[in-house]
């Protein structure tokens, strides 16, 4: 995806979509179900940014919107968290490049400041798209240490059920 964008997006977002959708639909069987992204997250974020930085054509845009949208309104997608691990674009490329995988070799740090900018715009401003459940913004520009104290400060409101009962996080 990352050597062929245009040729690839729509295959990869549409597979994406399709497994974030068995991911929020499969029956629940522990108490907290987390998930690092989301068939929210999916669409406002990573659509978003193909769309906007003319990789997808409108065509195709508008097909997985359609499908998202279809997604949404047929299925119970519930969410009642969504903890934002809030980190820069440069820390997010620090922390590619110390990774290593060869895939991620050929990512430009301009390709992370959109999809940062997405992330803001839509969870932290909220001037994009509907947030499905209360943000929790994490700043985590920090090392793993400090990241362990910051999650243990936050780890009743990640993991401790609200009212509705609901317990898809992401």
């Amino acid at each position: 995806m990352y050597e062929d964008p245009s040729r690839w997006a729509i295959t990869l977002q549409t597979y994406v979509q399709l497994t974030m959708l068995q991911q929020h639909s499969r029956p629940q069987t522990i108490p907290v179900r987390m998930m690092e992204r989301s068939i929210h997250s999916a669409k406002y974020v990573f659509v978003e940014n193909h769309y906007k930085s003319s990789i997808m054509p409108p065509v195709d845009y508008a097909v997985l919107s359609e499908w998202f949208e279809w997604i949404v309104a047929n299925h119970n997608i519930p969410v009642d968290l969504i903890v934002y691990l809030q980190t820069s674009p440069e820390t997010c490329y620090r922390r590619l490049k110390y990774r290593c995988r060869s895939e991620e070799t050929i990512i430009p740090v301009e390709y992370l400041q959109s999809l940062h900018q997405l992330y803001e715009d839509w969870l932290v401003k909220q001037t994009s798209f509907k947030v499905p459940a209360p943000v929790l913004v994490i700043p985590a520009d920090l090392d793993l240490v400090e990241m362990q104290a910051v999650y243990e400060a936050h780890r009743e409101r990640i993991l401790h059920p609200n009212p509705t009962g609901l317990q898809n996080r992401h």
